[in-house]
């Protein structure tokens, strides 16, 4: 008989209580959900702005590049060597992103490396003299062809990689 009266007596103090215990349980339920979304938010938060700002990197490297190369302008935007900088910001913003991008960003830098002293001139004069009068040399459209033509598509896919972490932000 003790222990039925002990029963009972748990079972009236639950009933009793069900509306707080409700409450608490509920409580708990929201404050993990709470905790969770809040970190998933600031998650996306830093995704979306390494996303921007690699975006906005990658734009700065191939202006400099089109501007050192086409208008032979090597103190506009930097010189070439600018870009390493550029290239090493987006290596450390490419951290934050993806673990996919870290490959994209090593190609970008491998290229980047071999070719970029071939638009590296060492003064406007040697640049213009690559050029030609009014026409680009054969031997500058070799080069067009092949180093900028290079950079500019490892440039296209780390931006088509930062576009599909927006993208895939909720």
């Amino acid at each position: 008989m003790g222990r039925r009266v002990k029963t009972q007596t748990i079972l009236e103090q639950i009933r009793r209580n069900a509306v707080a215990l409700i409450s608490l349980v509920v409580a708990c339920t929201s404050l993990g959900y709470n905790t969770w979304r809040n970190e998933h938010s600031e998650d996306n938060r830093n995704h979306r702005w390494a996303a921007f700002e690699t975006l906005s990197k990658l734009g700065q490297l191939q202006d400099l590049m089109y501007v050192n190369f086409y208008d032979c302008n090597l103190t506009l935007r930097g010189t070439v060597r600018t870009g390493w900088t550029i290239i090493d910001l987006i290596e450390d913003l490419s951290l934050v992103l993806e673990d996919d991008m870290l490959e994209s960003v090593d190609d970008l830098r491998v290229v980047w490396r071999a070719e970029s002293p071939k638009f590296d001139f060492e003064d406007v004069a040697a640049c213009r003299a690559g050029v030609g009068g009014d026409g680009v040399t054969r031997a500058r459209a070799v080069i067009q062809d092949k180093a900028v033509g290079l950079v500019e598509m490892k440039i296209n896919a780390v931006r088509e990689e930062a576009r599909e972490v927006l993208k895939s932000l909720e």
